[in-house]
């Protein structure tokens, strides 16, 4: 069973910036996708950036040029740097594997 373990999240204010790490019970080395996704309180969970094996990145409009994703293969863990942080921000990110596996999220509070 793959589990995924997010951090990092919190409270900060607009402007600040968090980084987010998930921490994967398997080696990702072979996992061609790994991505970010977050869903704020009553609305649709939406991919907010990806990352291929090759590293190949790909983002939402909405976090372009403030969020930077990157994996680290040998501890088998995912990070999402966020820059400049708005209140839309706000939401649970949750990890994803393969687009297949979740972890349980972490809670990213933007507000002053």
């Amino acid at each position: 069973q793959v589990q995924l373990v997010e951090s990092g999240g919190g409270l900060v204010q607009p402007g600040g910036s968090l980084r987010l790490s998930c921490a994967a019970s398997e080696n990702i080395l072979t996992i061609n996708t790994m991505g970010w996704y977050r869903q704020a309180t009553g609305k649709q969970r939406e991919l907010v950036a990806i990352i291929t094996r090759s590293g190949s990145t790909n983002y939402a409009d909405s976090v372009k040029g403030r969020f930077t994703i990157s994996r680290d293969n040998a501890r088998n863990t995912v990070y999402l740097q966020m820059n400049s942080l708005k209140p839309e921000d706000t939401a649970v990110y949750y990890c994803n594997m393969a687009y297949t596996y979740w972890g349980k999220g972490t809670l990213v509070t933007v507000s002053s």
